[in-house]
Order: structure tokens, then sequence, then C-alpha cells
């Protein structure tokens, strides 16, 4: 209790909070009298010093001026203004008067982090212009770049390691310089260097996926004719890669099996000598011969004849022959200067050995190489050398040549060819199919379709006949009967688009669409960028009335092809029927590039500037039309309404201009008028001359009878000039498949019993692989 303290009664707690600087009282400014007058003359002079007055509080005038000192000035100094302001002094609040302002601080020094940044930014853009040289050419000037960025990139990389942040290497653009650098000594075939260069990055532990380099190694090594090492380094990047990479793996491999292919040409030829000579131990074919002498002996081959033994043997002999086929067809074209004295070495060899029977067949493979390089008179050259052969190797022969002519549209040779094929071999399907053809490009539909089915019942799974029996029944307008020959091939082949397309113009044609717009969906599931079948499905969602369907496949078929007329008329319509003839215009501009001359496109430009209420861009496009043809009349017609509408002085020009224009027309009907007239005199008055001279055979022709004769050549006026038949075959569908899906499929065939290469053996407008 000693230390506790009480208050005593008379202590005051809250004393003192009252008491306060009279200089801080701002309640009786109003009555101070100096402070007033120092308010009302702060922007001029002064006024004289007086004494100083108090207040009513007992303090001193804010005005005062105290022992001969100018008063301070505190409420206006932030506005220029200072308590040494002297009479004849200026205004200067900005301090104009002080000078120039001083100079700027010079930047201090770049950090080594900012210098190597912009090291780092110059190693990127000479690696940029390294590549864009190679790709304009540029080969040395390509090379220079990557050196030069190779070079500032160890330049960067010893700045890192002063600066102390060695650990800290950019080690994308390391890869970066060095798989450039190695790419240019390629492309300048430095080969030495380029090994070297792709030898520092295979090394690095550091470079991830880097083993897929020696890829780019081998096929130096290949370039080099180094074909061991080549082989070596082709199989360490394969092991180096994973199986999720199927297809670069895939491509190694073959890259793997044409160095072999390059390998040493004698020694190929060894091996080929000795793929030949091997022995089968197979008794010939003659010996399972009926003798007709002996009964028993007959019982025994009859029962030995199709037994496990026998076609084992057979299995083993067309084995044998496709490996010496597919070797022969491997090394023609690396054991000699050129592939066809390659093929004829394999010839020669193979006639001199047990297997003479596969010569013919690597005759014809020879033909089909001339193909393949697009050599038709090669080609032709020698299947002609066949005609005289047996009839087996004669009907492949005669069966591709009018495959050849076919596609020539020599369709006269196409058919004799076709006939020599067939009487060497009435079973071949392939020859069957050639002679259907040239008959159906004759427009005989029956006889096309006789010889189609007799291709079917040599071979029921021939779908070059079937195809073509088909569209021969959709050409008579057999429609059930061509609906059932598609049906039966979408069985066989599964994802063809030629023949869903076929089923679906055919439910078209039975007109049942929504069976249509399935069938073509499922075209669409299997070429989805088709623009053909995809402004198909925009006809028929039109036909149907779904217009913002039709809108959808219509659009999606004008991104993928621009340049079909159709659809963009279509979809500068749409637009136009909803409303938005600003979008129409890209359309019909579109529209004018593909067909400059027609001048209905640069119509519906104008037409869409004047819809959408730009008058003025209108009258230029117009102008630009009356500039390009002057002579029509529709463009006349609206620039006089414009220019009336617009007030313009040029309508009387274009009034006068519109007047001629349709004079000349007049003038120009009036005259086919008096001409079809006059033709029609002229047949008349040939009648009767023709009539009346019935009796007389002198052989004279009178004028009128001429001038007859010569008026019945010329066509109407309102007719072609020349009347062009109808079209060979009427293509109803333009794909990226086939020029023509209506063609006929050709049968052509390299050998009766091969069917190593499909796409031989299809024929025009073939199936896709």
């Amino acid at each position: 209790m000693e230390n506790v303290h009480l208050a005593l009664e008379e202590d005051d707690l809250y004393s003192g909070y009252n008491d306060y600087n009279p200089t801080f009282d701002s309640e009786e400014l109003e009555n101070d009298v100096g402070f007033q007058q120092a308010v009302r003359t702060n922007h001029g002079r002064r006024p004289p010093s007086r004494m100083p007055m108090s207040s009513s509080m007992g303090r001193p005038m804010t005005g005062a001026v105290q022992d001969g000192a100018a008063r301070p000035m505190t409420a206006v100094r932030a506005a220029g203004y200072t308590s040494s302001l002297t009479r004849g002094s200026t205004f200067d609040p900005l301090g104009q008067s002080r000078g120039p302002a001083p100079p700027l601080e010079a930047k201090s020094e770049e950090t080594a982090e900012e210098k190597i940044k912009i090291l780092e930014m110059k190693v990127n853009d000479l690696i940029e212009e390294s590549c864009m040289a190679h790709s304009i050419g540029a080969l040395q000037l390509a090379l220079e770049k990557a050196k030069e960025a190779g070079r500032k990139e160890r330049a960067l990389v010893r700045q890192r390691e002063q600066s102390g942040s060695g650990e800290h290497i950019n080690l994308d653009l390391t890869y970066s310089v060095l798989l450039n650098l190695a790419n240019q000594y390629a492309n300048n075939e430095m080969y030495p260097e380029a090994l070297n260069s792709y030898q520092v990055i295979v090394k690095n532990k550091m470079f991830s996926n880097a083993g897929r380099l020696k890829v780019n190694m081998a096929n130096i090594y290949f370039k080099q004719k180094n074909y061991p090492k080549a082989i070596k380094f082709y199989r360490m990047a394969l092991d180096q890669i994973s199986n999720t990479h199927k297809e670069l793996r895939i491509k190694i491999m073959q890259n793997i099996g044409v160095v072999f292919v390059r390998g040493d040409r004698e020694r190929m030829k060894k091996a080929f000598l000795k793929l030949i000579s091997v022995r089968l131990g197979i008794d010939d074919e003659d010996k399972y011969i009926p003798s007709n002498d002996d009964t028993s002996s007959d019982m025994v081959i009859e029962a030995i004849k199709n037994d496990k033994l026998h076609q084992m043997e057979r299995d083993l002999k067309a084995l044998a022959e496709k490996y010496i086929m597919t070797a022969a067809k491997l090394i023609a074209p690396a054991i000699e200067t050129s592939f066809a004295a390659g093929f004829d070495w394999c010839v020669d060899m193979v006639k001199s050995s047990q297997y003479v029977e596969l010569a013919n067949d690597l005759e014809i493979n020879k033909a089909i190489t001339y193909l393949r390089q697009k050599d038709f008179k090669q080609a032709v050259e020698t299947l002609k050398t066949f005609e005289k052969k047996d009839s087996r190797v004669k009907s492949a022969a005669a069966t591709n040549l009018s495959f050849l002519y076919f596609l020539e549209k020599d369709f006269d040779q196409a058919d004799r060819y076709a006939d020599l094929a067939m009487n060497a071999d009435r079973y071949n399907p392939a020859a069957l199919i050639n002679k259907g053809n040239t008959v159906f490009i004759k427009q005989d539909y029956e006889k096309a379709a006789e010889f189609y089915k007799e291709a079917l019942r040599n071979d029921s799974s021939c779908t070059e006949a079937l195809y073509n029996l088909g569209l021969t029944y959709k050409k008579l307008n057999r429609l059930e009967e061509a609906l059932d020959c598609f049906l039966k091939l979408h069985a066989i082949l599964r994802n063809c688009a030629q023949v869903m397309y076929q089923l679906a113009h055919l439910h078209e044609l039975l007109e049942d669409p929504q069976q249509a717009i399935e069938w073509l969906m499922q075209v669409i599931s299997v070429t989805p960028t088709d623009p053909q079948v995809l402004a198909k499905l925009g006809e028929l969602h039109d036909a149907e009335g779904d217009k913002s369907q039709a809108f959808q496949y219509y659009y999606e078929s004008f991104r993928y092809f621009p340049s079909n007329i159709d659809v963009i008329e279509w979809l500068g319509a749409y637009y136009i029927e909803t409303q938005f003839c600003e979008k129409a215009i890209q359309y019909f501009e579109r529209a004018t590039l593909i067909q400059p001359t027609q001048v209905k496109w640069q119509l519906m430009v104008a037409s869409c500037y004047r819809r959408s209420g730009n008058y003025q861009k209108a009258l230029e496009t117009y102008k630009d039309i009356h500039r390009k043809f002057p002579v029509n009349i529709e463009c006349l017609r609206f620039l006089v309404r414009l220019c009336t509408d617009m007030g313009l002085k040029e309508v009387q020009e274009y009034a006068t201009k519109l007047k001629k224009v349709e004079k000349m027309k007049e003038i120009r009907e009036q005259r086919v008028k008096s001409g079809r007239e006059g033709s029609a005199r002229g047949r008349k008055e040939g009648r009767e001359g023709s009539a009346g001279s019935a009796g007389d055979h002198s052989g004279s022709s009178t004028k009128g009878e001429r001038l007859s004769a010569k008026m019945r050549s010329l066509p109407a006026s309102s007719e072609p000039y020349e009347a062009s038949s109808p079209k060979e075959l009427d293509a109803s569908y333009v794909d990226p498949l086939g020029p023509q899906t209506d063609r006929p499929k050709t049968g052509a065939k390299k050998r009766i019993e091969d069917d190593d290469f499909a796409d031989e053996e299809l024929g025009d407008d073939l199936l896709p692989e």
C-alpha cells in the first residue's frame, strides 16, 4: 500500500487541454485589418510598414513586419511566391529564369545478365538467318551464318562461366547451334565436318533424344557409298528409338533395306545366281498326267494328284517363284547402269535355270516398270513382243496393252487387243473387263453388261467387273439392279468412298433423299475433306428445306475448295436472302476472279453495295464495270438510276449511252429476225425447186438449190455454231479419288496368276489405296 498514491480532490485530470497558442486562432481573422489588407494586396505591392497591432487575443498580426524583415508568406509559397520578393522582380512561378535543366544522368553500365541475354538473342537471330538462307538456296551464306552462330554461342558460354552462372547454360540453344551447323555442312557436301558436328551432339549425354541423329550420320555414309557404316548407324539409331515411334522405325528399316540393295553389284549377282540354282526336289508336273495305258497307274496318279504332299510341293514352288521375282525386281535397277539392262540380265539368267517359265513374267514386270516411269512407248513396245508367245503370256500382254490404249483414249486399239486377249484366254476376267469397257464407251450398255457378267462367272470376287456392272445398270436406268450390285460391292469393300457415293446417288435417283444423305455421311467419314461430297450434302439439305444445315456443308465445301462456282453462287445468294449483303460481296468478288469475263458476278458485287446502302462504292463499281463492258445495258441502267438518285451531272451522259446501246440491240435483233425469215424462205424455195425438177436428172443444180443446201448447213442463230456431241460418259461425281467415277474400271493385269501389284490390276479410276 505504500506504493499506492491516491488523487487529491483539488487535482483536475483534464486541465491544460484548452490552452493553445493564439497564433492558431482563426476565428477573428475576418476582423484582423492587417491580415485582410495583406490578402487583398498579395499580387501587387506590399503596403507600407506599420507598427504591429495586437489582435483581440493579444497575438501579433499575420501581416505585420517585425524588425524590418518581410513577413513570412506561407499560404502562397507553393504557387511560386517567396518572402524575398522585392520591388522590380518578375513573376516566375515555373522557375524558367534559372536556365536549362541539367543533363540526364548517363545510364549505368549493363549488367552481366543483360549482356548474356543480348548475346543469346544474337545467336538465335543468326540461326534463323542461316535457315532462311538455306531455304532460298544460298548454301554458302547459310554455312557462314551457322559458323558465326557457333562462335557467338561459345563466347556466350565463356561469359556465363566468368559471371559465375555456368550451371545455367542454355542447352537448347547449344543443341540448335550444333545441329544447324552440322546440317549446313551436310548441305554443302562437307561430310567430314558434318560428321564431326553430329558426333559432338551424339556423345553429349546432356542432349536428350540425340541418338536419332545417327540416322543423319548414316545418310551421309550412304552418300559416301560407305554402306557397312551406313547400316551400322541405321541399326544404332533403330535401337535408340522406342516402339512408340512406329513410322520412324519403319522408315529406318526401309533405309536399311535400300542400303542392302545398293551394296556390291557383283555380290548381288552372285546371290541371285545362288537363289535360282537352289534345287527344290520337286518332280515335274508331267508325272501327274495320266498315260491312259495302265489303268492301275492312272488310279494311283488320280489318288495322289490332289493329296497334301502334292499341295505342299505346289506351295513350295510358288514360294520359290515369288522370292525369285521379288529379288529380280529389287536388284534389276542396281546391278546395271539402267533398270532395263538389269532386267535383261535377270531374264537371261532365269532362262538358263530351272525356272524358265518366269522369264516371261519378268519381261511383263519390265513393261510395268516402264509404266510407273510414265514411259508408255517403251511399255507398249515391250508388251508387243509377246504377241507371238504362248497363249497364257499373250493374253496377259494383250490385256495390259488394251489397258494402256484405253488410258490413251485410243479405243479402237484397246478393243483390238481386248479381243486378242480374249481369244488367247477366254477365262481371263481382266480381258473380259477391258472388252466390256470398250463396248461401254460405244454406249452399247447391254453388250457391256454381258461381258461384265461373264467376267464375274469366271471370277466371282472380281470387284472391277461388279463395279462396272453397277454403272452399266445405272446407265440402263435399271436402278434396283444397280443398287444390288453396289450393295454387294460394299460388303466386300467396306470403306470404299466411290462405292458409297454411288449408293447415295442411286438413292437420290430413287427419290429417297434421307437415305442418300446417310450414305453421303458415310463417305464424309472416310474422306472428310472432299469438297464435292460436302457440296452434294448441302444440295440435298437445301432441297429438303434445311437452309442452316445446307449452309454448313456448302461453307465447308468452299473452305476446302474455294473455286467451285456453284458453291460460291449459292453462298452469295444465301447471304443476300438473309439480308447480309456485305458478307455476300467476298464470294462474288472471288467469282469475279475465277470468271473475269462474266459480267454478272461484277454486277452482283455492285448490287450488294447498293443493297447495303453504300451508294458511293456501288457507283464506283458500276463505273468500273462500264469501262470493262461498255455495251452492258444493265450496268448503264443502274448508273442512270444511281446518278439520278445522287443528283450527279453524269446522269445525262449515261442516259445518252443507254439509249445508243438499246438502239444497237434493237437493230441487231431485227437483223437476226430477218436472217431467220430469209433462211426459211430459202428452204421453202429449195424444196419447191427440187420438186419442180424431179423428172430432170441432168445432174446440174440451180442456184436456189445450192443456197438451200448452204442454209441447211448453218445452224439457227439461237443455237451454238458447233453442236457438241454428248459426253461419252456422264460423270455425275468428280472427286479427288478419281476424275470420273462413272468411267468403267479397266482390268489390265501384268500376269494372270500374280496378285502382288493390285494397282496394276484395277486400272483406270482405281479404288483408293
